[in-house]
């Protein structure tokens, strides 16, 4: 039987192999953690932190732990980003002050209202546009995903979160959460709708929807920041009612 691609005869890792081989995992990560990144940090960036991650990972790796290479490169390529971004410290200060302001507006509101504010109503308290206010969600969410200091509210940091989840053991709750979820989307904006449904639903990377969009890669990520804002308003609002 000949050995596997990854291994020498005597069962050795073969670590440049395995590195070569997962080159296209750790583009995919660097795609789509591009989507949570202001439009100053470019995909090729993250793929050169994320191949430290990976090279890392071709080092240590132990076959005898009986563990999916993929599955552990995947965790030390995400680390490797995320530990240069935090060094990099690269949100500026004037966008922090911005996600500040739209922490505070969103908690404004929601007292005034009663109910969680939606896009266009913080727009519309910040005097700002749909597409600025989109663009400060996506530097919220980057704020998130790095745990810089000066981060947004935990309240604020929920609301950008992605909601898709995975199935815990195909329980009720979960069938009800995901049909949810597919309601909440039909609601969605034409705009907001199309790249929810070609990220997650079609497996696109940003490149790919921007050109399919017509727009650019960092007006995709806005897009999709804005979305998920609204999909976890829409669901917090069916929670709440289910509740009454």
């Amino acid at each position: 039987m000949a050995s596997p691609r990854n291994y020498s005869a005597d069962g050795a890792v073969d670590r440049d192999q395995l590195i070569l081989d997962h080159v296209p995992l750790l583009k995919h990560i660097a795609g789509r953690m591009t989507l949570d990144m202001p439009g100053c940090v470019e995909r090729e960036d993250l793929a050169g932190y994320g191949m430290m991650g990976l090279i890392g990972a071709a080092d240590s790796f132990d076959v005898s732990r009986g563990l999916k290479f993929s599955t552990y490169a995947y965790t030390k390529i995400r680390g490797a980003i995320l530990d240069e971004l935090r060094r990099l410290d690269f949100l500026p200060r004037g966008r922090r002050e911005k996600v500040r302001d739209l922490d505070r507006v969103v908690q404004d509101l929601e007292q005034s209202l009663g109910e969680r504010p939606t896009p266009e109503q913080v727009a519309t308290a910040l005097d700002l546009s749909l597409d600025e206010v989109s663009e400060i969600m996506l530097s919220a969410r980057s704020a998130c995903e790095t745990s810089l200091d000066e981060g947004p509210s935990e309240q604020l940091a929920a609301m950008l979160t992605d909601p898709a989840c995975d199935d815990p053991s195909g329980s009720a709750e979960w069938g009800e959460m995901k049909a949810l979820l597919m309601e909440a989307i039909i609601d969605l904006p034409e705009q907001d709708q199309t790249v929810i449904n070609l990220y997650y639903a079609e497996d696109l990377l940003l490149r790919e929807i921007s050109e399919i969009l017509g727009v650019t890669e960092s007006r995709v990520s806005q897009i999709h920041s804005r979305a998920i804002y609204r999909l976890n308003r829409a669901l917090s609002e069916s929670a709440a009612f289910s509740k009454e």
